[in-house]
């Protein structure tokens, strides 16, 4: 199987990395930062994993599709807001049965590359992995979690279950579901709880609950989003959304949220895919999201400076 990934940041990093263990797996990662291609061209994936430093060479990478041809699998890990000219500008690894995978965050990605490869060619899941960017070719494995995929109609087809077990080959825990869209959502619920309040008070993720202001306001973002989850007949895998992101919360104490490090980092922020898709959901659906239309222009302001 040839595999492509789309976005070699850390996250990509850390799968690509993993499957190339896999007997018969061929990696190819795709990323517009030269000197980070370069340095895996040239060293290979340098990898901390609990303070140990691991190093796999038997990938491939390059800024440019067609050196990995058609594939017959895309996973996009690139951020949200890069999601349709990053499939658009990899149209090459794109083949009539290639099947493309997103564990991206936020809400909005899943239609964004049905836009461009079609609707029965895409699948989707979340993955409860984190890393970070070291530097060129250096990333660090934060900390491990379930990968759960699924086909966008719940089917539980031959193609899902192969990707599941390719992933569990590489020592990656894998599940399958029936239901997507209620993954999708379950994610986006914790980050709308999470990222945008650590990108405004630079708390670690712990840190939130120490402060009773802070929890009131993860509390009502949370409320909110489900609030509009439920009206678009979204089935939740939580029935108390607030307390699972607090949950979570305790369980990455010590994580710098994705949009915490943006914003340390001077990056442009997914709050338009997070705290923002519940504000335009909400619309939809006649609800009103104050809280998390809050957020979202300060973050936007934030992004600003």
């Amino acid at each position: 199987m040839k595999i492509a990934i789309i976005g070699a940041g850390a996250m990509g990093c850390l799968y690509g990395a993993k499957l190339s263990t896999v007997p018969g797996i061929e990696i190819y990662l795709l990323d517009v930062w030269k000197e980070h291609v370069d340095a895996i061209n040239a060293n290979g994936i340098l990898m901390e994993e609990q303070g140990d430093f691991i190093t796999y060479r038997n990938v491939k990478a390059s800024t440019v599709a067609e050196d990995a041809g058609t594939c017959d699998l895309a996973v996009i890990f690139v951020k949200s807001t890069l999601t349709s000219s990053a499939v658009q500008s990899n149209k090459a690894v794109f083949g009539p049965e290639t099947i493309a995978l997103t564990l991206q965050n936020g809400l909005g990605n899943i239609e964004l590359i049905k836009e461009v490869v079609g609707e029965s060619n895409v699948i989707a899941g979340t993955t409860a992995h984190g890393a970070t960017m070291l530097g060129p070719g250096r990333i660090r494995h934060a900390g491990s979690g379930k990968t759960i995929i699924g086909e966008l109609n719940g089917a539980m087809t031959q193609r899902i279950q192969q990707i599941a077990q390719t992933f569990r080959e590489a020592g990656m825990e894998t599940e399958l579901s029936d239901n997507v869209y209620g993954l999708v959502w379950d994610k986006l619920l914790v980050n709308v709880g999470i990222n945008a309040l650590t990108g405004i008070t630079k708390l670690l993720n712990g840190e939130l609950l120490e402060h009773p202001e802070i929890v009131e306001l993860l509390e009502d973002a949370v409320s909110e989003g489900k609030e509009v989850a439920l009206a678009q007949g979204i089935k939740l895998g939580f029935p108390d959304p607030v307390a699972h992101t607090k949950d979570v919360c305790k369980a990455t104490a010590t994580n710098k949220s994705s949009m915490l490090q943006d914003v340390l980092n001077h990056k442009k922020t997914e709050i338009d895919m997070i705290n923002g898709a519940v504000v335009r959901e909400g619309k939809k659906v006649n609800i009103a999201t104050p809280v998390n239309k809050t957020l979202t222009n300060l973050i936007k302001f934030i992004e600003k400076q």
